[in-house]
């Protein structure tokens, strides 16, 4: 599907009329049609739900997740995002936004979160998914189990469609400590964290204010990562990859390098990891960051096992 499926569309009807349009246009373009595509391939009936929350939904999806299992909706919860946007148009878009890089000569250093030199985000496609289940049910099934899905956060900033709200009270913040609220663990506790990052000079700032309003000096504990330096920002399917890398992350007790960040910006007060880290052994919990336009913010931790 992708925003490719309408626009081709459109471009056949123009040129060989409406009858030449093709029948699965519909099916292929709603946004829903991936939740119901996963639904029917695996026999998911729970529900098929689709959060459509922006650069914030891969993320959401583990918010949403996660609760189905703790109410007891479901015993078992594919998660995932998935986004197919690199199209002209929106490459226009989000150019005359100037959300974009314009690092045009030199393109794998121009996804820079962090970096005073940052000018906008790098584009990327993909698309990640988790099995989430009740401990339970893995254990009776003998899974293979990676972590736990300890806690989630999610708000809503009502404050601007791009800009995100700071400060304790902004959405950010609220969502890192309902993510707290429910996974039952302290800011000491959090030793990894994936942050959104983008590389624009409006979004990284807000992110590390929002980190140590939520989360006070032990933020100086934390391994931070921006894996957008190396993947491009995913827009929907953002949050679920980083799921899944902040996963990996505490499986393997390694925080991923977050790559082009020559020089950090002042303003930006955070233990950004540049060459790949080790993770200390024990109990310890890394969060997954995602905030989208309109004012989304959600946020997924886990615990390690």
């Amino acid at each position: 599907g992708g925003v490719w499926t309408l626009l081709d569309a459109w471009d056949t009807m123009q040129a060989k009329g409406a009858r030449r349009v093709k029948p699965m246009t519909v099916p292929m373009l709603m946004p829903n049609g991936n939740a119901s595509s996963v639904s029917m391939e695996f026999k998911a009936r729970a529900c098929a739900i689709t959060p459509v929350s922006a650069c914030a939904s891969g993320t959401e999806a583990f918010y949403q997740g996660l609760n189905l299992i703790r109410e007891g909706k479901a015993d078992v919860v594919i998660v995932g995002g998935a986004e197919s946007a690199i199209h002209p148009v929106t490459i226009a878009a989000f150019n005359s936004m100037q959300a974009l890089s314009r690092r045009n000569d030199d393109p794998q250093a121009a996804s820079r979160p962090f970096d005073i030199d940052r000018d906008g985000f790098v584009m990327g496609e993909g698309a990640g998914a988790c099995i989430l289940e009740s401990e339970e049910h893995a254990k009776a099934r003998g899974a293979k189990v990676y972590a736990e899905l300890a806690g989630a956060g999610l708000s809503a900033d009502a404050h601007h469609i791009t800009s995100p709200a700071t400060g304790d009270e902004g959405g950010p913040a609220r969502a890192l400590k309902e993510s707290m609220a429910t996974g039952g663990f302290e800011p000491g506790d959090i030793k990894h964290v994936n942050a959104h990052a983008t590389s624009t000079p409006v979004g990284d700032i807000p992110e590390a204010g929002a980190l140590r309003a939520a989360f006070g000096s032990e933020v100086d504990n934390m391994a931070v990562s921006a894996t957008k330096s190396m993947t491009g920002h995913l827009l929907g399917g953002s949050g679920a990859i980083e799921g899944v890398l902040t996963v990996l992350a505490l499986k393997h007790r390694v925080a991923p390098c977050t790559i082009n960040l020559d020089n950090q910006d002042p303003k930006i007060d955070l233990d950004v990891v540049t060459t790949a880290r080790d993770l200390p052994s024990g109990d310890m919990v890394a969060i997954s960051n995602s905030f989208g336009f309109g004012g989304h913010n959600s946020v997924a931790a886990f615990r390690s096992i």
